[in-house]
């Protein structure tokens, strides 16, 4: 089983190159990589110097998350999409374990165990936000998360720095909503998928390190974007509709 990955650049080059020597070395799993050049820059590395094609895609004017790889999952060519970060680091292949996770049911995503770079566990799978948690989580009170020592978990969804997919059930899902920017896009397409009756992995089998870049929260225009996705998840079809379900399912 063969893998497309989607990397979006904001002027991260030398974060892509590191992240590409990751895969060359560790994943053969994956045939090709489609880089999407988010923001104008001059790349560190040659393109041929890697086992998988990479074809690149420039944008003339920067755009969000959700556009970049629905761009990118059009010109895919493999039956599974995976959506990974530049900041993302892999010392082993994660794939054979996250792709086992999907051939165990009606798995509409998976996602790896994800530590930081100084080996702490990040909680990358949560439950669906509720105004209630949002308050919580601005005041830095403790937030509701899942216990850390499960092998596997079916949480509500799971952030957008590792998310591989069933080539299909993108489709399927119609991608990401380019109507969110930035944030969000990872909690509605899990909240969609669930209403479609899929289900959301999450592999503790497969590890990955985030070496997180953590300038854009002191930047008001990521902080106006983050409110803007949330009021739009709130307000959303989506976001009642799972209420609903869960509601039900209590």
């Amino acid at each position: 089983m063969k893998v497309s990955v989607s990397i979006v650049s904001h002027g991260q080059g030398e974060l892509v190159d590191a992240l590409l020597e990751d895969l060359k070395q560790h994943c053969d799993t994956v045939t090709e990589v489609l880089l999407t050049i988010n923001i104008q820059e001059e790349l560190p590395f040659l393109l041929n110097d890697f086992p998988f094609q990479i074809r690149v895609i420039k944008n003339e004017q920067a755009r969000g998350f959700a556009e970049n790889h629905n761009a990118a999952f059009k010109m895919a060519l493999c039956d599974f999409f995976c959506v990974l970060n530049p900041d993302i680091r892999l010392d082993n292949n994660p794939f054979p374990a996250l792709l086992n996770c999907i051939e165990n049911g009606k798995i509409g995503i998976a996602a790896p165990r994800v530590i930081n770079s100084d080996g702490n566990l990040e909680d990358n799978a949560r439950p669906f936000p509720t105004p209630l948690t949002i308050l919580a989580k601005s005041l830095r009170l403790n937030a509701t998360t899942y216990p850390a020592n499960h092998e596997e978990l079916f949480p509500d969804w799971v952030a957008g720095m590792f998310m591989l997919f069933p080539a299909g059930v993108y489709r399927e899902m119609n991608g990401f909503d380019d109507g969110y920017f930035l944030y969000y896009e990872d909690v509605d397409i899990c909240a969609r998928l669930s209403l479609a009756g899929y289900h959301v992995a999450w592999c503790s089998e497969a590890t990955v390190v985030h070496n997180a870049q953590r300038a854009s929260h002191n930047n008001l225009k990521y902080f106006f974007w983050h409110l803007k996705s949330i009021t739009r998840f709130f307000f959303s079809s989506v976001y009642w509709r799972i209420r609903r379900l869960s509601s039900k399912t209590v």
